[in-house]
């Protein structure tokens, strides 16, 4: 069958051997042309204004403040890895950052990294079990609802053993002796900082960053605006708002975004998912909000899945905050940890996953639950110093008997007795006919002090959605093809956690595709 005009249009160029934009585009690069006659220079795309003829208002910049070949949006575990791999490939690497402070939401997360294997073979030394690349994908995709594209999920838990031996090796990462088997997951696969926190792996990329030379970071500089000048034409540079000025920066390579979600945007929030109220607290640091992605849609990048947005179910109930002791409720369930209501009951298989527990407390009606460990389950959860910090600072409570605790907690003695002696029943007859839990050889009962709580209640904390990249860390447009020299990783780009991200996932998966962007980047011709 011959082919019509148009499809002859999509599939050559003047010389028959390159794709060429479809009519969209066709239609984008006249309006570009027409703007261009009445500006005197380039215009320069703009997908988000209501009207199409109203698409191109902006024109490129004629003189830029300064040019550099890779630069890199957002000073996360995605940005820092990003700049390592560039750099250390020969390219100038520059990272800017809105907040005054580096680290995004990174360097304030629970710290878990999920790793089917690393070289301290501490899965093997404790004796937990075994797992598999093909174990860890196949839970990802599950708790995802298998709206994860599985070729993402496949890169992330296949690169992420070597991005952990990557920074032992090279960041000097130190990891606790412990491993959790977080809700969702099948085995046990979470590693933990001795920091207890994901500042423990901000400090060792670091360390990498100092080895390679990577250049400072750019703090207090946001980004205002990605200059793109056709459907058919890379990404040229960016416009930044300073304290002092408004600068544009030319990239002679690539530009990659790792600026985080949109979890403090409630405007942005309540767009895409009106359950997500500005009632609930946040777990993220202030500049999580959404402009970043918004800039790239303004470029025609593609979005996904955006109204997939998660509450952490065990973030501080007064302040939202996700500190140290909000992670043991991730961690004690394997071990026997039990979740109690404001009543002193159980309300939910406490291995679940994070929504899935959200959504159990939210039904109870409460502002508040709990998380009850015994002594004897700290050292596979945390360390017995930073309980005793929490203990001092009032965070956690502490008690040599049930009623005393229930006293604490301000419940029913009566009540949490009898739900603790119930749930020992069914560990010890390996049942749970309430809530169907999976009982293991490692969970252990809650029959001798001292006795521990910890109050906790949903938060907002990640947003799953986000641009459309490809195993390349590309990002792809509203057509379907990669934008040339335009990347992203991390929280910022969507398609891996599917409708639920499972704990311990998000670390991972923002360093290898951190990687991957900055060694792709750092290959682009200038």
């Amino acid at each position: 069958m011959k082919p019509t005009e148009d499809h002859q249009d999509r599939n050559t160029n003047e010389t028959g051997t390159a794709a060429t934009p479809p009519t969209r585009r066709k239609f984008l690069r006249t309006l570009a042309a027409a703007g261009a006659a009445v500006a005197g220079a380039p215009a320069a795309m703009n997908l988000l204004n209501a009207k199409a003829e109203a698409a191109v208002f902006r024109t490129v910049p004629r003189q830029w403040d300064e040019t550099v070949d890779v630069l890199i949006v957002g000073s996360g575990f995605a940005g820092l890895c990003a700049a390592i791999e560039a750099t250390s490939r020969g390219s100038k690497a520059l990272i800017l950052e809105k907040m005054p402070i580096m680290g995004g939401n990174s360097i304030i997360s629970g710290g878990g990294y999920n790793s089917w294997t690393d070289k301290l073979n501490l899965r093997e030394k404790l004796k937990l079990g075994s797992d598999s690349a093909e174990l860890h994908i196949e839970d990802t995709l599950k708790g995802g609802d298998y709206y994860n594209i599985p070729e993402l999920v496949k890169v992330f838990v296949e690169g992420a053993p070597a991005t952990l031996n990557w920074m032992i090796d090279e960041g000097d990462l130190k990891l606790r002796p412990i491993l959790s088997r977080i809700g969702g997951h099948s085995a046990f696969r979470g590693h933990t900082t001795m920091h207890g926190t994901g500042r423990g792996f901000i400090e060792a990329l670091q360390k990498i960053s100092a080895k390679y030379g990577v250049t400072p970071i750019r703090m207090n500089t946001k980004l205002t605006w990605i200059w793109r000048q056709d459907p058919s034409t890379p990404v040229l540079g960016v416009e930044v708002q300073t304290q002092r000025a408004t600068r544009n920066i030319r990239i002679n390579k690539a530009l990659i975004l790792a600026a985080g979600g949109f979890g403090h945007d409630v405007k942005m929030r309540q767009l895409f998912n009106p359950n997500i109220t500005p009632a609930y607290n946040c777990t993220n640091q202030p500049g999580a909000t959404g402009e970043v992605l918004r800039c790239a849609q303004a470029v025609g990048a593609d979005a996904l899945q955006l109204a997939f947005i998660q509450l952490y179910p065990t973030a501080d109930p007064e302040s939202g905050v996700l500190d140290l002791y909000a992670l043991y409720p991730g961690r004690s369930p394997m071990f026997g940890g039990l979740f109690m209501d404001v009543k002193g009951k159980r309300f939910v298989n406490e291995m679940e996953r994070r929504d899935v527990v959200a959504r159990a407390e939210i039904a109870t009606g409460a502002k508040r639950a709990f998380n009850v460990f015994t002594a004897k389950m700290i050292p596979h959860i945390t360390m017995p110093d930073e309980v005793n910090q929490g203990v001092e600072a009032g965070r956690v409570w502490k008690a040599a008997s049930l009623a005393e605790l229930a006293k604490k907690m301000d419940i029913s003695a009566a009540t949490l007795q009898e739900t603790i002696a119930k749930h020992n029943e069914y560990l010890k007859a390996g049942k749970d006919p309430e809530f169907g839990k999976p009982f293991t050889s490692h969970m252990l009962a809650i029959d001798e002090g001292p006795f521990y709580a910890v109050a906790q209640w949903p938060a907002v904390h990640h947003c799953m959605g986000g641009l459309r990249i490809n195993n390349a860390a590309q990002v792809i447009d509203i057509w379907g093809d990669p934008i040339p020299k335009l990347y992203a990783a991390g929280e910022v780009a969507g398609g891996v956690h599917g409708a639920n991200r499972l704990g311990g996932n998000a670390i991972p998966t923002a360093m290898v595709f951190g990687r991957i962007a900055g060694t792709n980047a750092a290959k682009e011709k200038a």
